[in-house]
């Protein structure tokens, strides 16, 4: 086992609740276990007796701290595949600390950061793609990125990497065992076998670059920017999307002069809502400076929501904002439908090339539209976690990019006629950067960093 000394850590969150949990891992674990726990009646017990709940009482020599279960795990059979106790206690934040403290006492240090998960990489029950999914399923924002997370953590990007690799590293064995012994082992016509191959490959991880997109709405949510002229709604649209009056709304045109933001969730999808100052021609300073921001927060949007006022006609203001969302992801909400509409449904669709929900902001109405609206245009309506894998580090994207890349120079060098060792030092590229995915070959640095991000006590 990689951990020779001994961690402990409280588990649970540090505050007051009605059960906390002090894990402990390491070859000590069980014999400080057995010198701080009394067993309940003064009942005999043995650290053998494992995978099940003993009931009893925790000492720090002669003085009772509480009454508590323990859970003993014995190595590898455990999240850091060591010797493992668990004490569940009661949660209050001066007990957790003083059971640590006694712990720490008898044997065991401190954990750092991740320190657990950390092992349980080192010793080989999880690769490393799987240790990111454990911060990613506590991070997780919602129910599409929880299920993402969970899945990776169950080993589907890690298989899916291992299968690609196998075949990757056939490759290389081929070339360096005919390059090795020609007499016996014949590279002719290799080459076209290889990108028949090759084109497999190439899509493969194509596939899984292109997931990362979906990947990345489902983790940090979709950069959302609310447009329009002024008192088109706008605000009045924030304030129904995030369940409160965070946004100023009057009759006056350009109330709003800065940007202001918000998170909220719309069919279990993040949204990070950006409410803008009034699209429009204006000579006041600050209404200008807020018109500016408006339209660099745009150029950022993951989705732009063209908010139209269907009770006056479109001018010059709205024809800007048209082509500022032409070739955009966008949806465009024609609001106030309450009231008496001059501006036609099927007009502002062929104007703008964008969706067009009818809605009012003011009666609550269009909304669930909306949110369907978003969800088909992210996710296709549809997610199903069943077989589709969604790239959700950057980490991961990136080493399938640089993959990605080395494939594409194989191809160039086939296609150019050149020698086949060629061949392997691209595949071997791909090789490494795909393994570098699921901790193969990484520097010791690259795993300090990505565990230092955990909390303490996973």
């Amino acid at each position: 086992m990689i951990g020779v000394d001994t961690i402990a850590a409280v588990a649970t969150g540090m505050g007051n609740s009605g059960i906390g949990i002090i894990r402990v891992s390491g070859e000590e674990a069980f014999s400080i276990i057995k010198k701080i726990f009394k067993k309940h009646g003064g009942k005999e017990w043995s650290t053998d007796d494992t995978y099940r709940a003993h009931y009893g009482y925790i000492y720090d020599e002669d003085e009772l701290l509480d009454e508590v279960l323990i859970l003993l795990m014995k190595g590898p059979h455990s999240y850091t595949a060591e010797d493992t106790v668990e004490i569940d206690c009661h949660g209050s934040v001066l007990m957790m600390k003083r059971i640590l403290e006694t712990v720490i006492k008898y044997g065991a240090r401190p954990a750092q950061p991740g320190e657990f998960t950390k092992r349980a990489f080192l010793n080989g029950r999880i690769d490393l793609s799987q240790a990111e999914a454990v911060m990613d399923i506590i991070n997780a924002k919602n129910r599409y990125a929880l299920k993402s997370s969970v899945s990776q953590l169950r080993g589907k990007v890690s298989q899916r990497i291992k299968s690609l690799r196998e075949k990757v590293i056939y490759e290389i064995a081929y070339i360096e065992s005919a390059l090795d012994d020609p007499e016996h082992i014949s590279l002719e016509g290799y080459p076209e076998i290889l990108e028949n191959k090759l084109e497999d490959m190439i899509r493969e991880v194509k596939e899984l670059l292109d997931s990362s997109d979906t990947g990345r709405v489902m983790t940090e949510g979709v950069r959302t920017v609310i447009l329009g002229k002024p008192n088109a709604g706008k605000s009045s649209l924030m304030n129904v999307l995030a369940g409160a009056e965070k946004a100023i709304v009057t009759d006056i045109a350009g109330t709003t002069r800065d940007t202001l933001e918000e998170q909220i969730q719309l069919e279990g999808i993040n949204l990070n809502i950006v409410d803008t100052a009034g699209i429009r021609d204006t000579d006041d300073v600050v209404e200008q400076i807020g018109v500016s921001r408006a339209k660099s927060a745009a150029k950022e949007a993951d989705l732009i929501i063209y908010v139209v006022d269907a009770s006056v006609p479109l001018d010059e203001n709205d024809e800007h904002i048209i082509e500022m969302i032409k070739e955009r992801k966008a949806i465009v909400l024609l609001n106030k439908s309450d009231l008496e509409t001059v501006v036609d449904r099927k007009e502002l669709e062929e104007r703008t090339g964008q969706a067009v929900v009818v809605a009012s902001a003011k009666e609550e109405t269009g909304i669930h539209d909306l949110e369907e609206a978003v969800k088909t245009m992210f996710y296709d309506g549809k997610i199903d976690f069943n077989d589709q894998i969604y790239i959700t580090n950057v980490r991961h994207k990136t080493a399938l990019k640089e993959s990605y890349e080395s494939f594409m120079m194989v191809k160039k060098s086939i296609e150019d006629g050149m020698p086949e060792d060629f061949y392997s030092i691209d595949l071997m590229n791909a090789y490494e950067m795909l393994g570098s995915i699921i901790g193969e070959a990484v520097e010791e640095d690259l795993v300090n960093e990505i565990f230092a991000k955990f909390c303490t006590g996973k």
